[in-house]
């Protein structure tokens, strides 16, 4: 017969603190009704934990071990184990179990979560520009928020609201179940007063006792600087609400359009500026549209072909302290044909070596 502690992967002696904390790991692993579940093997940690999680027991088995009847062996009553004596720390063969509090974060219906409204996603279009320097969107969104008359209790204006009869009050309804392993209860909202313990004993008009209304609300949207396409933004508690508990999220995607001859690389941007061969040869001054406007930029003698300029400061604003740059990629435009002047010219240029 395997040892108690070794199948809760304890040292002998470990304290109820370390027990209690071995079992609640290992049976939201093996739970039968579980994927990874065995139900062997949770028999088996359940019958463990039956024993070392009773002050009185444990004691004997660290004296006597599997000699002492109690724990699973026959004579100790294993099929007695209940769920709901663990939770109100019961002894005897029978233990407490709040299935919400071991279960709550392995899809076992943990009751103690509060609910949440439901989350809306809507998108919005920028220009380019606007998503370099940041704006300021109104949307009007049609959603389930707070009643107005009522504030979010259901009841009819100037009356009470009483206990749920349902729940007696708690927000929460117990159930129990009979499994092969014994009786398991399990907890879930009450859906007569939505978790919240209380009733209107007149239902609002307005809201017919739901505590939320079909509503249009206009939100103002806070685009921040440097946005890139496809990025969300998320707005905290303006989704949906519902009644007696958290209001949803808003998430925003943005979707920004192109613009027609700049284009944007991280913090830079950069643009495409073709140039004449005697401006490439001799230099000249070009007006280059940026985001803040035409600029004239010197266009300096023998620049090559794909050379970079660069205007420092006027690329997308970083961390709202600084700028990138804006980037200009020179391209020199040969001529596809020549004049007898012009051929001349370049005939004698290339005699001069050039």
């Amino acid at each position: 017969m395997k040892d108690y502690y070794q199948v809760l992967g304890l040292q002998k002696g470990a304290s109820r603190d370390e027990v209690k904390k071995a079992f609640r790991k290992l049976a939201a692993q093996y739970h039968p009704d579980k994927k990874t579940g065995d139900e062997a093997k949770y028999k088996e940690i359940t019958e463990a934990y039956a024993t070392l999680g009773d002050e009185k027991k444990k004691a004997e088995y660290d004296t006597y071990g599997h000699s002492f009847n109690g724990g699973g062996q026959p004579g100790g009553g294993f099929g007695g184990f209940n769920w709901a004596d663990f939770q109100q720390g019961g002894g005897g063969a029978n233990f407490e179990f709040d299935i919400s509090d071991i279960f709550e974060n392995f899809g076992f219906g943990g009751g103690r979560k509060q609910s949440r409204g439901r989350d809306i996603s809507i998108d919005i279009n920028l220009n380019f520009e606007e998503s370099i320097f940041g704006v300021t969107r109104k949307v009007l969104i049609t959603k389930n928020a707070t009643c107005t008359v009522c504030e979010g209790s259901g009841a009819k204006k100037g009356t009470d609201v009483t206990t749920c009869s349902t729940c007696n009050g708690a927000g929460k309804i117990h159930e129990a179940r009979q499994t092969v392993m014994g009786s398991f209860s399990t907890v879930r909202e009450c859906s007569t007063c939505n978790g919240t313990g209380k009733i209107p004993k007149e239902r609002c008009t307005n809201c017919a006792g739901a505590g939320v209304a079909r509503t249009q609300e206009e939100i103002q949207i806070k685009v921040p600087a440097g946005i890139q396409n496809g990025e969300v933004i998320r707005m905290t508690g303006r989704g949906e609400a519902i009644k007696g508990g958290q209001t949803g999220d808003l998430y925003i995607k943005v979707q920004v359009e192109p613009h027609n001859t700049i284009k944007r690389d991280g913090a830079n941007l950069y643009t495409k500026q073709p140039i004449k061969l005697t401006d490439a040869l001799l230099g000249a001054t070009y007006k280059i549209v940026t985001l803040d406007g035409e600029v004239s930029v010197n266009i300096p003698a023998g620049i090559a072909h794909g050379e970079l300029l660069r205007i420092k400061g006027k690329g997308v604003p970083v961390d709202g302290t600084r700028r990138g740059d804006f980037l200009i990629k020179i391209e020199i435009a040969n001529p596809k044909s020549l004049s007898k002047k012009a051929k001349k010219l370049v005939e004698e240029l290339r005699a001069e070596g050039i």
